[in-house]
């Protein structure tokens, strides 16, 4: 069974038309009937930073009840603060780079400072019956000149599976992972730590995608991150968004191999033309 996690989130964040909180409503609504495992829906971060999720609370007031789980992206202490208190969430992700510069852009911290957050945020997750969700940004490698091989990214999940951290999602921010790449840090992790749910977090160009998601299922990660029409990326990296996974490639992927999944295609067809709509400049 493939685990879909959809991130109309990661699609939203960056988007040059402002989308009012009643469209938002509507297409998660959309979303939370078509059956994915969890839906990255919003995030509790700075409005001047990414003014675009300044009304999720407002947001989630108004999704419907569903089996989907919820996931809110945090950035600090604070945002895990007003995240946790909201009863429909089960999910907080914080995103941790391991490149210097990016977790400086990204969340203005240094990595000890972010290192000190995450151990809050879990603290606060653990207190809260919330589940913290970390992804391992630039995991993959990292367009910046910081040091990176895939020795840094297992350290680092090594320490975040010593924190008691349930799932981690290694990030692929810019789209850089090459299979070979993927293949040797799903290979080394998934046995190591069974207690640990590891995910895929892709950003990809048309043309990579099946690669990636084939390196990471036959390496054993079982758990995926995407977004409908592949519409996505991180405003705070380069300048050229390289967009998500797109959700129907993810289940083009399934088909193929004959692997099983929880989404209603009707509905998931209905998600589709509604996202034509949202996502329009």
């Amino acid at each position: 069974m493939l685990k879909f996690i959809e991130c109309p989130r990661d699609a939203m964040q960056g988007w040059p038309r402002m989308i009012p909180a009643k469209e938002k409503i509507a297409y998660l609504n959309a979303l939370l009937r078509v059956g994915f495992d969890t839906l990255d829906f919003g995030s509790f971060v700075s409005a001047k930073a990414i003014p675009q999720m300044a009304d999720t609370a407002e947001v989630l007031e108004g999704l419907d009840p569903s089996s989907t789980k919820l996931l809110a992206i945090v950035a600090n202490v604070r945002g895990a603060e007003e995240a946790v208190v909201h009863e429909r969430i089960q999910y907080l992700g914080f995103p941790f780079s391991i490149s210097e510069t990016f977790q400086l852009r990204n969340t203005n911290k240094t990595i000890p400072e972010a290192l000190e957050q995450v151990q809050t945020i879990q603290e606060l997750c653990v207190k809260n019956s919330k589940q913290l969700v970390i992804y391992i940004s630039m995991g993959f490698g990292n367009p910046y000149g910081d040091p990176y091989s895939p020795d840094v990214a297992l350290e680092w999940a090594d320490r975040f599976a010593e924190l008691h951290i349930p799932i981690i999602s290694l990030a692929d921010t810019v789209g850089v992972a090459k299979p070979e790449g993927i293949t040797s840090l799903f290979s080394a992790l998934v046995p190591a730590y069974p207690q640990v749910e590891f995910g895929a977090h892709f950003h990809s160009t048309p043309q990579a995608w099946e690669e990636k998601i084939a390196a990471a299922w036959e390496s054993g990660c079982r758990r995926f991150d995407s977004a409908i029409r592949g519409i996505g990326g991180c405003p705070m990296a380069q300048d050229d968004l390289v967009g998500n996974i797109a959700t129907e490639q993810l289940l083009q992927f399934c088909s193929e191999k004959g692997i099983a999944n929880s989404l209603d295609t009707k509905t998931f067809a209905e998600a589709m033309v509604l996202a034509d709509s949202v996502f329009h400049h």
